[in-house]
């Protein structure tokens, strides 16, 4: 199983960009204090100290959200994307994390237990909440600089979530309307669950990503272990169409 590598970087063009801006900004308070001081002047003193008031709160809310930044390079199932995360990137990839380790996407479904449909309903959840910033107008415009947490949610919609749902909604869907029996004799069950379980093992480098770029730490701990083996040992996946089939 190919494992997501990841590398965090401070550059440090920035943080000396950074600390010249505040020596400049302390320069300026500087002179006008010193100006204050000559002169007396009330008025000034009150307008100086405004206008200084407001540049620290608008400057503290753009380094919060833009200046904070760190590259994360993600290399998933042989794919690398390069991420300047800043605080919005690391939001929506927390809440896509959250999305997929509370759902049967990075959680087992042993022999014998849990119910297909169930787990198919999950997974159809999941695509749509992934789905929805995506066709959002509010989704903020692509990155100048690196990959996006949409590129890498798009991806896992169009290679991984959809063309699993495409391939086993309409067979389930199908048993279920000409059968009334239990779902374990389904002649595919176990095609499906061998099917799920790969899966589970290719989306759990995406989410483990998300967890990086979202700045969580040792997001894999977070997550079921999932037996490995079984996994390998599972049948070949079978070919099947895009991610619109899902809905």
């Amino acid at each position: 199983m190919a494992r997501a590598r990841f590398r965090l970087t401070a550059p440090a063009a920035r943080v000396t960009a950074q600390a010249v801006l505040s020596g400049i900004g302390g320069a300026i308070v500087g002179i006008a204090a010193y100006s204050i001081s000559k002169t007396g002047g009330q008025l000034l003193s009150v307008v100086v100290g405004g206008v200084v008031g407001v540049g620290v709160a608008i400057g503290g809310h753009f380094y919060r959200r833009s200046v904070q930044l760190s590259e994360v390079n993600v290399a998933v199932l042989g794919s690398t994307m390069t991420f300047t995360a800043t605080t919005d990137m690391r939001q929506a990839a927390q809440r896509a994390f959250f999305q997929a380790a509370t759902r049967v996407a990075t959680r087992p479904l042993e022999e014998g237990s849990g119910n297909l449909r169930e787990a198919l309903t999950s997974l159809k959840h999941l695509f749509d909440a992934y789905r929805e910033p995506l066709e959002s107008p509010a989704a903020p415009l692509p990155s100048p600089k690196g990959d996006s947490v949409h590129e890498l949610v798009l991806e896992v919609l169009n290679t991984e979530l959809g063309p699993f749902l495409a391939r086993w909604h309409p067979r389930l869907a199908a048993w279920e309307k000409s059968e009334a029996g239990d779902e374990s004799a389904w002649p595919e069950n176990a095609a499906f669950r061998a099917d799920l379980r790969r899966l589970q093992f290719r989306l759990r480098e995406y989410v483990v990503g998300l967890g990086e770029i979202a700045g969580l730490r040792d997001p894999e701990r977070l997550l079921p272990r999932l037996d490995e083996q079984t996994a390998d040992a599972a049948v070949p996946a079978q070919q099947t169409g895009g991610a619109d089939t899902a809905g």
